[in-house]
């Protein structure tokens, strides 16, 4: 089912976002209404204040990118499959490699990979067929993964939420993920944590 996006009015802009940069924020919401599978538009600017952070939805089918407070980017997305559903949480950049290839699943090749979990969920680039496709990770599409590699650090804030998110465009900071102490594992992670005998499991 195709969930429609409702844009911002224009009454409900944050006063710390200069009027100018105001237009980049909503044009990225709009475009972000009519994408179709593999769609994403970026447009970051580095000059803005504030740190990168990302928001999945689930539903959606739909990542989008912050800097600070407002939208920079935003892109389909496919999630974990029934059985390999992502586990919503709230999580930080553990690692990032530009190439990397899974070990759980026929050495998969994984561009622009950023871990979020230790056991086996990542960001990276990957096909996108429309729907809820992957072994647990968040497959984005190729020219929008090298770009977000490359303007996220390691312990970047990311979401994965279960919610339809029907004012993209600005995030308030009051929020931000409230990221659990490192080390606790949360429900969602333990039943969908793979065995590894022992050793760490790649990103699938």
């Amino acid at each position: 089912m195709k969930i429609a996006i409702v844009p911002v009015l224009l009454l409900a802009m944050s006063p710390t976002v200069a009027p100018a940069q105001e237009p980049a924020a909503l044009a990225v919401e709009r475009a972000a209404v009519a994408m179709r599978p593999g769609d994403h538009r970026w447009a970051d600017d580095p000059t803005l204040p504030g740190a990168v952070s990302i928001v999945i939805s689930v539903p959606m089918q739909m990542a989008f990118v912050y800097r600070g407070e407002m939208l920079v980017g935003a892109t389909t997305v496919s999630t974990g499959k029934p059985g390999k559903m992502t586990p919503i949480g709230e999580y930080t950049i553990l690692q990032k490699r530009p190439f990397h290839r899974s070990n759980l699943y026929n050495n998969a090749p994984m561009p622009f990979m950023q871990r979020l979990t230790w056991d086996g969920v990542a960001l990276h680039a990957g096909n996108l067929p429309g729907f809820p496709a992957s072994h647990g990770c968040i497959r984005i599409p190729t020219a929008f993964a090298r770009k977000l590699f490359g303007a996220t650090q390691l312990g970047g804030q990311v979401a994965v939420v279960n919610d339809v998110i029907a004012f993209p465009a600005y995030r308030a900071a009051d929020t931000a993920p409230r990221l659990e102490p490192a080390g606790i594992m949360t429900l969602a992670d333990r039943d969908d944590r793979v065995s590894t005998g022992g050793r760490v499991a790649a990103p699938r």
